[in-house]
Formats: structure tokens, C-alpha cells, sequence
């Protein structure tokens, strides 16, 4: 349903500034200069041929960058005064950026990436006005910061869901989308960029699903992890439950029109991260006869994160229809990973973040661990991608993220 304002409230847009218009153009005809760039169109082509199973060298994305260290001479510094203006100089920023120190394909997310690069184009999403209510139960939590500046936390679950009467807590999201401030927005920005760049409105290309990240926040992970032995009936009605509630949201998406394109035609993508310590037969049991339904409603799935896979692929395969990435925790076993995915998926792997944050930097230790893991994938004619995120910290030295850039993308150069 589309959002309805409260009586009284307006729109209240302001007038752009002048400074902040030239500013915001200036970003976009260095986006444009960047989206022609023969190395930008190279990365279509290569992510292009990856999807289709291609032997072509690994492409390097780097994301989940922490952002608040890479500030280098002024680059990231946001000079516009609007609120509109410092959200998309903000983006522009951060993408060249990642284009000035080489830190791999421009695309801001792999997992939820409308295109396969940087595109002549100004995005509009559709989800910056999308109110989604949830799942009906507030996460309750306490957290630990180190550095206040940095959003990676350390939390702590309150437990609220303990047996199967507690499961009706869990209701399907409402779903409202503010076509009017989208509308007004969308005006503003064609104003901004116009001769410079298309505006576009975009809808959303993916869903993180992840459903037994949610439940553990409700249940604790000590506790529905015993519960899977002690009352297994009551952990199959709490999945059913959490994953029916995402089918009804999807489907509520779907009819408003703020998806993308239709979901057979985008990628599904989700992970079990907490099974990192059950078995493939559990992990087949709770989690992948459950999310199965969800993922038969896309067209290609991408499935894994910081859970450890190597051992798993069988039953992925056997539950994920139109399987096509499985993405894998750098605590795996390296060697029965590529053996296991072969030639038949694309294998996303992810390297360590930790060597960034490590006391001293050490490259040639870099260097030394991805060539050899990729001299293993090619013996088993693994497509590959390299994947270094959840870099919680580089210390404040961003040279060490821009150096690793250089030593992966050197290392996928000779992997064909």
C-alpha cells in the first residue's frame, strides 16, 4: 500500500543550493568519465562470463568498508549543506573513491547489485522510501563498542521467544512505500543532474535472507541450538513461521511494484550463519527444507556467508534450485571447498579481513596466501571471485586496503 502522510505534514522540500548543485554535477561528470573508462567495461564483461560458468580471472569486490578510516586528504569529506545532496555525494564520493585506489569492481554490493557496473547513471532507490514494519518483535540487545566512530559492534541478545506460544509473536511485515516524497526527490534530482546524468528509479534488486540470524536474536544461539535435539517439532514451527512471514512480505513488495523486475528474472541470496557448527544433515533439516520455498522463487540463487560450506555443497545442491554462487567463511577447508565446487558453481571466496587489521602489515604474506589458494581452485577449474568484506578495521592506514587491491587483482591476472 503506498504510504499515507498524517494531516498537517508537507512536504517541506527546500530550495537546492546553488554550491551544492555544482558540487554534485562536478561528482557526475567524473562518473561519466569512469563509466566509459575501457577498465569499467571490462568489469561488465568479466562479471558477465563469471555468471555463466566462464574459466575467466577472479574479479575482486571490496565492500563493507569501514569508512570512517579511509578518509585520505579531503576525498570523502562531504561539502554539500541539503539533506538530499549530502546522500548522494556521500555515494558519488565513495565510488570514485574505490575507483582512485583501484579497490575492485565499482558495484557497491555484489549480493544485491542491480548491474554488473558502474553505470552512466544517477540510481534512485526505491527502498530509501520504503516503511517496512518487520516482523513484529523488537530485537532487544545490548551492545559494546571499541571505537565509537565505527558501526561494527558487539552485541548481546535478550531471549523473548522460549517455547512454541511465544512462535505467535512473529507476525507478517506491513509493507508502505512514500511515492510521494519518491516522486518529489526524483524531481530534484533530475533538476540537479540534468545534462549531466540520468536519474533512474530503481527497485530492489535482492533481499538479504537470512532467517535464522533473526530467530537467534529472539532465542539465543546456545539455547535453539539444544532446542534442535530437546524439541525439534517446536524449532521446525518456529522456522516455518519466520520463513512464511518473508514469502507474504515478498509477495507484498511484489504487488506494490518495488521490486526490480520479476523475481525469476534477479537473484535470491541468503545464508544460515549460526550453522556453522551443525552438521550437513542438520543444516539440510532446519534450515534448507525451510528456506527452500523462498528460493525456488528466483531465478538464480546465492547462497553462503560466514558459514563454513567446504562440506556442505551436496546438500546445497540437492535443496537450492538454480543454484549458482556459493560464497564460503575464510574458516574453511580451502582444499576439499574447491574440490567440492568444481566447475559447477561460482565459488565466492572470501580472504581473511583480519590480515588488515593485524599489528604490523604484512603483503608478501598476502601475496603468498591468495596466490596459492587460487593455484589450488585452478587445479579444479573453479570459477572464482575474490570477496574481501566485513573489514571491521585497517588500523587507519587505508593504504593497507589499497595495497591488498593491488596484490589480489595482480594474483587473478595469471589465474587463467
Amino acid at each position: 500500500m503506498a504510504w499515507k502522510r498524517s494531516m498537517g505534514e508537507t512536504m517541506a522540500y527546500s530550495r537546492i543550493p546553488s554550491e551544492d548543485k555544482e558540487i554534485l554535477r562536478e561528482l557526475g561528470r567524473l562518473i561519466v568519465e569512469i563509466a566509459a573508462s575501457p577498465v569499467n567495461e571490462e568489469y561488465a564483461e568479466l562479471q558477465k562470463r563469471v555468471n555463466n560458468l566462464e574459466m575467466v580471472k577472479p574479479p575482486v569486490y571490496v565492500y563493507e568498508i569501514p569508512w570512517h578510516e579511509m578518509n585520505v586528504g579531503d576525498e570523502l569529506t562531504l561539502r554539500t549543506k541539503h539533506p538530499l545532496c549530502r546522500r548522494y555525494e556521500e555515494r558519488l564520493r565513495r565510488l570514485i573513491y574505490k575507483w582512485r585506489h583501484g579497490l575492485g569492481v565499482l558495484v557497491d554490493d555484489p549480493r544485491f547489485s542491480s548491474s554488473l557496473s558502474l553505470e552512466p547513471v544517477v540510481e534512485q532507490p526505491l527502498h530509501d522510501y520504503i516503511v517496512d514494519t518487520g516482523f513484529g518483535i523488537s530485537i532487544k540487545e545490548d551492545i559494546l563498542r571499541i571505537d565509537e566512530k565505527n558501526p561494527v559492534v558487539s552485541h548481546r541478545y535478550h531471549v523473548q521467544i522460549k517455547c512454541e506460544e511465544d512462535i505467535e509473536k512473529i507476525r507478517v511485515p506491513e509493507v508502505f512505500f512514500d511515492e510521494e516524497k519518491a516522486e518529489g526527490e526524483f524531481e530534484m534530482l533530475c533538476e540537479i543532474f540534468d545534462g549531466v546524468l540520468p536519474v533512474e528509479k530503481r527497485g530492489v534488486s535482492a533481499f538479504w535472507f537470512a532467517p535464522w540470524d533473526e530467530i537467534v536474536m529472539l532465542t539465543g544461539v546456545k539455547e535453539v541450538l539444544v532446542d534442535m535435539y530437546r524439541r525439534p517439532r517446536y524449532v521446525h514451527r518456529l522456522v516455518e513461521k519466520m520463513v512464511d512471514a518473508w514469502l507474504q512480505r515478498l509477495d507484498k513488495y511484489e504487488k506494490l511494484g518495488l521490486l526490480r523486475d520479476s523475481p525469476m528474472r534477479l537473484w535470491g541470496v541468503g545464508a544460515a550463519q549460526v550453522f556453522a557448527a551443525v552438521s550437513p544433515a542438520m543444516h539440510e533439516e532446519f534450515a534448507l527444507k525451510h528456506e527452500k520455498r523462498w528460493y525456488e522463487r528466483w531465478g538464480f540463487n546465492y547462497y553462503g556467508c560466514c558459514e563454513p560450506l567446504h562440506h556442505k555443497v551436496e546438500v546445497l545442491r540437492r535443496n537450492i534450485p538454480r543454484l549458482r554462487r556459493i560464497s564460503m567463511s575464510p574458516f574453511i577447508d580451502f582444499d576439499k571447498a574447491v574440490e567440492n565446487v568444481g566447475d559447477e558453481f561460482i565459488f565466492a571466496w572470501k580472504p581473511n579481513p583480519a590480515v588488515l587489521a593485524e599489528s604490523s602489515w604484512n603483503p608478501e604474506a598476502v601475496r603468498r596466501d591468495i596466490e596459492e589458494k587460487l593455484r589450488k581452485a585452478r587445479r579444479f577449474n573453479c570459477v572464482m571471485e575474490i570477496h574481501m568484506k566485513d573489514i571491521s578495521t585497517v588500523r587507519y592506514q587505508p593504504q593497507r586496503l589499497w595495497e591488498w587491491a593491488r596484490i589480489a587483482s595482480s594474483a587473478a591476472e595469471k589465474y587463467v
